[in-house]
């Protein structure tokens, strides 16, 4: 079991104060790791970072960062070496999804898709793994040592099946729109070219693709996907920790390139 363990490892989560980026935090913080909490706001990645520490006694540093600007990526890489020294993991976990007004069912057709919000998906999901990458990524070629984890999803895999989103009298409330499965689908792209450009200086790249997180209050939505997937239920957020740990631990030291989906067989059938 000790190759789980990141003692003496720094890592940095993008996305950190959302519900799976909190899961990511906590996983790396309970094996040992020094963590830096990343997302938009100051005070929530302070009050993570605090969090941390004081439940499994692991130093942690909240730093605020807007992962499509390079200069606060810079920063953010330059912080985390001034407080620890190193950067042994990434987690390219933060990513936006559709939110639409009252008239999601018009907004979210293909038809009606704007551009703007396609490429605002793109700037953050695709761009914004990029950059954390390449700022963050090159400190750890540079030491020949390192893992990247860049949070794809199920939609990178497979289309989405938009009768899942049908309300119990059988209207659609939306569709699941192109800007968040392209993205994604981008994102296990990249994984793969980045793997083989740093594999020979012992950099790690692989992604994780999650399945659907009961957190939707729409009992329908959620009995629906329970339906299609073999073990009968979405995932609770802490189911991801154990498949985030093994990437990031030495645990999974000949693996790179690779995309590891834990999404309870959702994309078996």
């Amino acid at each position: 079991m000790q190759a789980f363990e990141l003692h003496g490892k720094v890592a940095v989560v993008t996305g950190a104060t959302g519900l799976l980026g909190r899961e990511h935090c906590m996983a790396l913080a309970e094996a040992g790791a020094k963590v830096v909490v990343t997302d938009l706001e100051q005070a929530a990645c302070q009050r993570l970072a605090e969090s941390l520490t004081e439940r499994h006694r692991v130093a942690a540093l909240g730093v605020a960062a807007d992962i499509t600007d390079p200069n606060s990526v810079e920063a953010l890489g330059e912080g985390a070496l001034r407080a620890f020294g190193q950067l042994d993991i990434l987690v390219n976990n933060a990513a936006i999804d559709d939110k639409f007004s009252s008239d999601a069912l018009e907004e979210s057709r293909f038809e009606h898709y704007s551009v703007e919000r396609f490429r605002r998906m793109l700037e953050v999901n695709v761009v914004g793994t990029f950059l954390c990458a390449q700022r963050l990524g090159r400190r750890m070629a540079a030491r020949r040592s390192g893992s990247i984890i860049n949070i794809a999803s199920t939609y990178g895999l497979v289309g989405p099946q938009q009768d899942l989103y049908r309300r119990a009298d059988g209207t659609q409330s939306f569709f699941k729109s192109p800007g968040y499965p392209t993205s994604k689908g981008a994102v296990l792209q990249f994984t793969r070219y980045l793997a083989a450009y740093w594999g020979k200086l012992g950099v790690r790249v692989n992604a994780l693709s999650p399945g659907g997180v009961a957190q939707d209050p729409d009992p329908v939505f959620m009995s629906n996907y329970a339906q299609r997937t073999p073990l009968g239920r979405m995932a609770e957020p802490s189911d991801y920790r154990g498949a985030l740990l093994f990437l990031a631990s030495d645990a999974s030291t000949y693996m790179t390139g690779a995309n590891l989906v834990v999404d309870g067989g959702w994309t078996a059938w």
